[in-house]
């Protein structure tokens, strides 16, 4: 942190100098995490590309240019009751419970030189972790056979590989962003599974956001939304439709270092899923999600620091199962640079 309140950030904004630089490491821990896999989410297995609350407060700031890196932690426990069935390892099963923990890596790295007048970054996620899946019963299967009874399945292992690129803009108390990323399906997938790591299929994801902060009240609003697009998974032969997700956040600086406020998400499928592996018909998918969060900015000398904490409870769910999840980010990210120093105002004392 380079020590600017949000009132020195104000008056900085006034002279015509960048109100970026007091909040890069909150904009890159919760900007630069792109996208994991979600248990248990929608669309074939249900388990989809997105993650819901990937994308929070300060989501269209730009970030002091150089390298950074991003980890952050998640835990999640849905579930789902007999009622609602899912086509998941060759079998539908019924009763679902999953449970994930998850650890991702994410570094990245923000362009000085602008492009379109805007900051260019680029970033490469992946993720490790447990995931867990439980059923009550498992139904028909594809070839007529059935089973019931209780079956239970956990994988340990690594995801999914996810780069992104985005495009920043501000305009005083206006940020702006679009951004572009996908799925890499070389992680830990089994079509035969009932739990993987990896979405064993890959996908396209993009979209615009848009962050209000003024930095003289330290008020702040984002938003983000985007579609994907998920191609075919070989393996199956099960396309996943296409998907809308709104991701937001909002927060008030109560000092230079320390944030609090909301986060949610909607996520709807918008498109049918299809392919000769579909068994389940179109399964459009709904959920919306919202809780609270804290962040704390810390200084690192010639670097910053940031650690957030938000969770969030589901309700309004449609063909998927629901529940909580947390999240824990920590970023490091270069710290702003000092002012240059106005030598023409020096005095000579002899």
């Amino acid at each position: 942190m380079n020590g600017d309140t949000p009132a020195d950030l104000g008056r900085e904004k006034a002279s015509g100098k960048s109100v970026r630089p007091g909040f890069t490491a909150a904009a890159l821990a919760v900007v630069a995490t792109i996208c994991a896999p979600q248990v248990a989410s929608a669309d074939e297995g249900g388990v989809s590309f997105w993650l819901p609350g990937l994308f929070g407060s300060l989501a269209a700031v730009p970030v002091q240019p150089g390298f950074g890196l991003a980890t952050f932690g998640y835990n999640t426990s849905v579930s789902a009751d007999r009622n609602l069935t899912f086509f998941k390892g060759g079998r539908f099963v019924a009763g679902l419970d999953a449970d994930a923990t998850l650890l991702a890596f994410v570094p990245s790295y923000a362009f000085a030189t602008p492009v379109l007048g805007g900051q260019f970054a680029v970033s490469m996620m992946t993720v490790a972790g447990h995931n867990r899946v439980d059923v009550d019963a498992v139904l028909t299967g594809p070839r007529g056979n059935t089973i019931s009874g209780a079956v239970g399945d956990s994988v340990t292992g690594w995801g999914d590989l996810y780069p992104m690129a985005s495009l920043k803009w501000n305009h005083g108390v206006h940020n702006f962003m679009v951004y572009g990323t996908g799925d890499i399906p070389v992680g830990n997938y089994n079509p035969n599974r009932l739990a993987n790591i990896g979405i064993g299929h890959g996908a396209i994801d993009g979209g615009f956001g848009y962050t209000y902060l003024d930095p003289t009240k330290g008020h702040e609003f984002s938003g983000v939304a985007g579609f994907t697009y998920n191609f075919i998974n070989s393996d199956t032969q099960y396309k996943n439709g296409v998907d809308f997700h709104f991701d937001w956040g909002a927060s008030q600086f109560l000092s230079k270092q320390l944030l609090v406020g909301l986060v949610g998400y909607v996520y709807q499928e918008i498109g049918c899923d299809s392919g000769s592996g579909d068994r389940v018909g179109c399964f459009r998918s709904r959920v919306i999600g919202v809780g609270p969060q804290i962040g704390y900015i810390v200084p690192l000398g010639e670097w910053q620091g940031y650690v957030n904490l938000k969770g969030y409870g589901e309700f309004d769910a449609q063909n998927r199962p629901d529940g909580w999840n947390v999240w824990l980010t920590f970023a490091v990210s270069p710290a702003a640079a000092p002012p240059p120093i106005d030598r023409t105002s020096m005095k000579v004392h002899k």
